[in-house]
């Protein structure tokens, strides 16, 4: 047919594709800053060094901190490992637990 375009995929095609995201997913690796429970501080200042550190909403913040108090840990912010360890470092000075993994 005139102006008709028919394109064929293989297994192939469609590997290499899969190979391709896969491999772009490893290159643009996500670190993570998990914060720790602690019996010294509240949840008030928890909730505020969230927001104002990991620009969490107030309510994000809270859940976290429920989650961090039940559970002893959770993720409160992923990304590159530049833009975390400033975060990181604040929540440390803020006399929080955290680490990137």
């Amino acid at each position: 047919m005139p102006g008709t375009k028919t394109e064929v995929f293989s297994a192939s095609t469609r590997e290499e594709t899969l190979e391709e995201v896969l491999v772009e997913e490893d290159v643009q690796k996500q670190n993570e800053i998990v914060l720790y429970n602690d019996d010294v501080n509240t949840f008030d200042h928890v909730i505020e060094t969230l927001i104002d550190v990991c620009d969490h909403t107030p309510e994000q913040a809270e859940q976290c901190s429920i989650i961090v108090h039940y559970k002893g840990k959770c993720t409160v912010k992923t990304g590159p490992y530049e833009d975390l360890r400033p975060r990181c470092s604040m929540l440390l000075d803020a006399g929080l637990s955290a680490e990137i993994v």
